[in-house]
């Protein structure tokens, strides 16, 4: 499929600075690589230093004129979150925009989920957001009163609403963060900080992509297999999104577009949502 260049104006978000958690894969590095676009200047952070530098490395190549800084940071320690937010403001000015992005599902029933892994899973959804947001708040109140417009973003589930029985913990982790973003939105609004989310369904990933490599059928090509995969999860569009369709619904919400839209959530399913 081919994604314009142009979705925003190049200088759309100029004399901005945003920040993305888990920005060095998948829709992390898609939303880092639109808000490039755009004209901001962008923070991004990640677990994995090698996969980061990588990361950087082709941002760096496509944009060379933009503005960027990364670090290493694990949004489940908040020595480590604070430390990222003082190196980030430090580097590029205060943020304007936050989008909370990291996190990954876990595959278990009711039956097999331990009380660790549950403790685990609620932590890691709950967390990688409390984590950032209270870290970088203080910084987006600033910026809305200097640019008139400041937001956190956070990318969500459409489990949140339409839960699986095989992932039981991270359905209901996924609810309380739908809740987590609209308690945040009605507190922030005096501050003028504007909170919302989207709702993923299924989006192309490296574990589609592990999953496609032991596939049993060796006939199928991805692109039949994953057109297979969106018949067989009864999603209207017939295929899996991509990240970047879900990163332009990221940006939407992040920018001064989104300025009159707070608390809500964009559906990014294709189709595959059953709620109104």
């Amino acid at each position: 499929m081919n994604v314009p260049s142009n979705f925003f104006a190049p200088d759309a978000l100029a004399g901005r600075v945003a920040v993305v958690t888990g920005g060095s894969s998948g829709i992390g590095l898609a939303t880092v690589d639109l808000l490039l676009a755009c004209g901001a200047a962008v923070a991004l952070c990640g677990r994995n230093a090698e996969r980061l530098d990588g990361a950087v490395a082709g941002l760096r190549e496509r944009h060379p004129a933009a503005t960027l800084f990364a670090q290493t940071c694990d949004v489940l320690d908040a020595a480590s979150v604070k430390a990222f937010a003082a190196a980030s403001e430090a580097a590029l000015g205060p943020a304007a925009m936050l989008v909370n992005n990291a996190g990954q599902g876990r595959v278990s029933t009711f039956a097999d989920t331990t009380d660790e892994a549950w403790t685990q899973e609620l932590h890691l959804k709950f967390f990688s957001v409390l984590h950032p947001t209270r870290a970088f708040l203080p910084q987006l109140v600033r910026q809305r009163q200097a640019l008139g417009d400041a937001s956190v973003t956070c990318a969500n589930s459409l489990l949140a609403r339409q839960p699986e029985p095989h992932m039981v913990a991270t359905s209901a982790a996924r609810a309380g963060l739908l809740n987590l973003v609209r308690s945040m939105a009605t507190e922030f609004a005096p501050q003028g900080v504007r909170v919302n989310g989207i709702l993923i369904g299924l989006v192309e990933s490296g574990q589609w992509r592990r999953r496609f490599e032991a596939r049993e059928d060796k006939s199928l090509d991805w692109a039949a297999w994953s057109r297979q995969l969106a018949a067989n999860k009864h999603i209207p569009l017939g295929r899996l999104g991509l990240p970047i369709e879900a990163a332009r619904a990221l940006v939407f919400l992040a920018s001064p577009l989104a300025s009159y839209t707070t608390g809500g959530h964009i559906d990014i399913s294709g189709g595959h949502s059953r709620h109104a």
